[in-house]
């Protein structure tokens, strides 16, 4: 398994993940923009994860999706407690308790997971099978 790699494509999710959840405020269609924010942000993580796992897996085959999907999750979730909620929602009362309980938080961490474990399942293992087959 290929840790910091793993770490290091988590980090570009979450920063393309925020980018996303900021630009929506600034295109109101809905009239609670922390809906729509979320809304958005809960639509664009399953591409972006997508995108992520395949990266991944381009050069790593052999790791469980609950893994690489567990990581890529777990490095976006330190991420968002290190600077997510201090610099971007503690300025508008959200706090680390009240962002890490909310319900839209954990389907997100839910489809992170889930679309890693999806990908492995249907092309992570395949190929990975391929490999193990041709030798």
């Amino acid at each position: 398994m290929k840790f910091f790699r793993a770490v290091f494509i988590g980090l570009i999710i979450w920063i393309l993940g925020v980018s996303i959840f900021l630009l929506s405020y600034f295109i109101p269609v809905m009239k609670d923009l922390d809906f729509q924010a979320n809304l958005v942000l809960s639509l664009a993580v399953i591409p972006l994860v997508w995108m992520g796992s395949w990266f991944y897996y381009t050069k790593e085959a052999k790791t469980h999706g609950l893994t690489v999907g567990a990581i890529l999750f777990l490095t976006s979730a330190l991420m968002d407690a290190f600077i997510t909620v201090p610099y971007l929602m503690a300025p508008y009362g959200e706090t680390h308790y009240s962002f890490f309980t909310a319900p839209c938080f954990w389907l997100i961490a839910v489809e992170f997971v889930l679309t890693t474990v999806l990908f492995w399942n249907f092309i992570g293992k395949s190929s990975n099978q391929k490999t193990i087959n041709s030798k």
